[in-house]
């Protein structure tokens, strides 16, 4: 058996404590919803698979809102406690495959939750989180910065440096595995990094979505 901890399973555990604490109407980061919101769309996620196919096409997005909504009128308890142990039959029930889904995932929407309350500071994290997080960048920040009109390198202290974008003017974002993740989620404002290079990219990379 290993004995390298599992960080999906430990931010899955940690965001449905600090929810449970907080309460179902708290902010998130989530433009627009609260604990209760963001609960609501990870039970989807994990139980309701023709919904969950809308999180990444737009063409069934609708059709995933309004199951999201529905589920949102649960009992909080009921959805946190959902979360808390996911299906047997869902990706999240395989330990592998849980560890590749769900390691990022979770950390996000604990951020998410944490980030949106007055005084937070980011927490030191593990390395072997910091390294798990670094290892699922590369694929995260191709993703979300492919249409970015720049040549961008990621860079965190002690892990290396990744490349990506389209080429051209450079910016480079430096900062710890973690808020590194934060930042190429779209979560730039919270995100602590130093950005710097080509003076318009800079500004550009910290626009929403990237434009």
């Amino acid at each position: 058996m290993s004995d390298t901890p599992d960080y999906a399973r430990s931010e899955r555990a940690a965001y449905c404590d600090l929810v449970h604490t907080l309460g179902p109407d708290q902010p998130t980061l989530c433009t627009g919803w609260t604990t209760r919101d963001l609960t609501a769309h990870l039970v989807i996620r994990e139980r309701r698979p023709d919904a969950a196919l809308g999180i990444v096409v737009r063409a069934v997005a609708g059709h995933t809102e309004s199951v999201r909504a529905a589920a949102a009128q649960r009992p909080f308890d009921q959805l946190v406690a959902q979360v808390r142990r996911p299906p047997a039959w869902s990706m999240s029930g395989i330990g592998p495959l849980d560890r590749a889904v769900n390691t990022t995932e979770f950390f996000i929407h604990h951020e998410d939750v944490r980030r949106a309350r007055d005084g937070w500071q980011p927490r030191p994290l593990p390395p072997g989180l910091a390294g798990e997080l670094w290892k699922r960048l590369p694929t995260a920040a191709r993703f979300s910065l492919r249409r970015f009109p720049g040549r961008i390198t990621l860079a965190a202290d002690g892990y290396g440096e990744l490349a990506t974008g389209s080429g051209g003017l450079a910016v480079r974002v430096a900062g710890d595995p973690g808020e590194l993740t934060l930042f190429v989620s779209g979560r730039q404002p919270y995100a602590r990094v130093e950005v710097t290079g080509d003076p318009e990219l800079v500004e550009r990379i910290q626009r929403p979505r990237f434009r």
